[in-house]
């Protein structure tokens, strides 16, 4: 009796799962290169705020630090590779300023376009 009961509940459930729409597709090379280039990219700048001197300088300019980093968790992959290939471009040995002065402007403008809200003194373009 409990076999049978067993084998009726197993069909059941498998005749269930089988109407569920599946699909299986191949991912590129390309796809996978430009997934790990994206968490590359967010964790190097996640590391770069880490540093205590740019928190200092961010603290400094008015941002906290906390703020960066939800702010970085919101960025698409396309801003911060954006934001890193800027970082690249800044000459060798440029101060930790220059580069905080640049992360301040990035912060102006995603407010001004209302994509964050960090600053009070900003109103978004509507």
């Amino acid at each position: 009796m409990t076999k049978k009961i067993t084998s009726w509940f197993l069909l059941a459930v498998m005749l269930g799962c089988s109407s569920l729409p599946l699909q299986a597709a191949m991912i590129s090379t390309e796809q996978v290169v430009m997934q790990q280039q994206a968490s590359l990219d967010r964790d190097q700048l996640t590391a770069m705020f880490d540093r205590v001197d740019v928190q200092q300088q961010m603290v400094a300019l008015g941002v906290s630090v906390d703020d960066v980093q939800k702010r970085i968790a919101m960025m698409s992959d396309a801003e911060v590779a954006q934001l890193n290939q800027q970082m690249s471009e800044l000459p060798a040995g440029s101060s930790v300023l220059s580069l905080a002065v640049l992360i301040f402007i990035v912060f102006v403008v995603t407010d001004v376009i209302g994509a964050t809200d960090i600053f009070p003194f900003i109103k978004p373009v509507r």
